[in-house]
C-alpha cells in the first residue's frame, strides 16, 4: 500500500495551496480518507475527512470554512484545496485511508510520510 502527497511548498499568508495524494495497493473505494497535520512541537492534528462515496466531509474547527477535502475515485486520489494560509497551518501535512469518515488518527490504517507546508507572515 503506497500513500503519496504531493504540492507542499512555501506561500505567503493569504494564499492557497492544493494538496494531493495519491493511493495504490488497496481498494480506494472502499476507504474512507483523511488529511492530519503535525506543526512543529505540536500533536498530530485532525484536518479534514471524505467518506469513500464521497458524500461525507468533516473538518478541523481551525480550517472550517478555508480548506476542502475532495476525492477522485477513478484516479485514486485524495485532494485538499487550501485557502486564506494561516502561519499557524505552517505542519508536515499527512493523508491517511481508514474505515471510516473519523477525526481520530488511530481510526485509520495506511498513511503516507507527509509533505511540509510552510506559511509566512
Amino acid at each position: 500500500v503506497q500513500l503519496i502527497e504531493s504540492g507542499g511548498g512555501l506561500v505567503q499568508a493569504g494564499g492557497s495551496l492544493r494538496l494531493s495524494c495519491a493511493v495504490s495497493g488497496l481498494a480506494f473505494n472502499a476507504y474512507s480518507m483523511g488529511w492530519f497535520r503535525q506543526g512543529p512541537g505540536k500533536e498530530r492534528e485532525f484536518v479534514a475527512t471524505v467518506s469513500a462515496s464521497g458524500g461525507t466531509s468533516y473538518y478541523g474547527d481551525p480550517v472550517q470554512g478555508r480548506f476542502t477535502i475532495s476525492r477522485d475515485n477513478a484516479k485514486n486520489t485524495v485532494v485538499l484545496r487550501m485557502n486564506s494560509l494561516k502561519p499557524e497551518d505552517t505542519a508536515v501535512y499527512y493523508c491517511a485511508a481508514g474505515g471510516g469518515p473519523r477525526k481520530t488518527d488511530f481510526s485509520y490504517d495506511f498513511w503516507g510520510q507527509g509533505t511540509q507546508v510552510t506559511v509566512s507572515s
